[in-house]
């Protein structure tokens, strides 16, 4: 039988973008271990609904960690305490019985607050949207050996595919720098024989839109890497700086 809990939560609530904010602390009694923190949040707002109040607004979808709408800050860091584990999966025996959890948004000026724990992350849409993608001709499908690709290549390129786009490493880094989700897009395109063709041209308008975003730049803290639930590693910045100088001065 799983160990009944209290869990007290200090949570960021904002009516909206022009409105101030501030940390109001709420009591959950009855949580469980086998519970994920999203569903502690989901008990919380049955509560607040049930006594006439607003309920926290946050962010999800798929609540398995493939999605990346989740992401929240809690107790200060990126998806939480436990490594590679995004906050849908973020179970609650990660804590213990009487903790007292801050949870707040990810704040970046990149990320415009929407409301309470929900930010605006469509300037990653627009980084894709600028170049995350490839041209190519229409008709049947190609065999799937037609284009042999090394399985080195083939390994690396799908780890920087595992991006999810949660913006952790946005509100991980001290910069707000969005280097390390531009650059597992670019790389993982890069690798592949299909994404040769318009490298050049990607790389220069992919890291022109992140800059026009907002975002800052990379200064190598690694945080980002350090909270990415995916564990995509920062040889993908090096490997868009490089791609960026050939494409600027080839």
């Amino acid at each position: 039988m799983a160990e009944q809990m209290t869990i007290h939560l200090r949570i960021w609530r904002q009516a909206g973008p022009d409105a101030p904010g501030r940390l109001v602390d709420y009591t959950v009694a009855g949580a469980n271990e086998h519970m994920s923190f999203l569903e502690l949040l989901d008990v919380l707002n049955e509560q607040l609904v049930h006594r006439g109040e607003e309920p926290v607004a946050f962010d999800s979808d798929c609540r398995e960690g493939i999605c990346g709408s989740c992401g929240v800050l809690v107790g200060g860091i990126a998806h939480g305490p436990q490594r590679r584990t995004a906050v849908c999966q973020l179970h609650m025996r990660s804590f213990k019985d009487g903790d007292r959890i801050v949870v707040e948004p990810f704040r970046a000026r990149a990320f415009p607050l929407v409301k309470d724990l929900v930010v605006d992350r469509s300037a990653f849409d627009r980084i894709i949207s600028a170049g995350g993608f490839i041209s190519t001709t229409t008709g049947g499908a190609p065999d799937a050996n037609a284009l042999p690709v090394s399985k080195d290549a083939a390994d690396e390129a799908m780890d920087y595919a595992t991006c999810i786009g949660c913006g952790a490493c946005v509100a991980a880094c001290p910069n707000a720098s969005a280097s390390l989700f531009t650059a597992a897009k670019i790389s993982h395109l890069a690798l592949l024989p299909q994404g040769s063709v318009e490298a050049s041209r990607r790389v220069v308008a992919m890291v022109r839109q992140m800059s026009e975003e907002g975002f800052g730049d990379c200064s190598n803290h690694t945080e980002c890497e350090a909270v990415c639930p995916k564990g995509i590693s920062i040889a993908c910045i090096a490997r868009m700086r490089r791609e960026y100088v050939k494409a600027v001065l080839c």
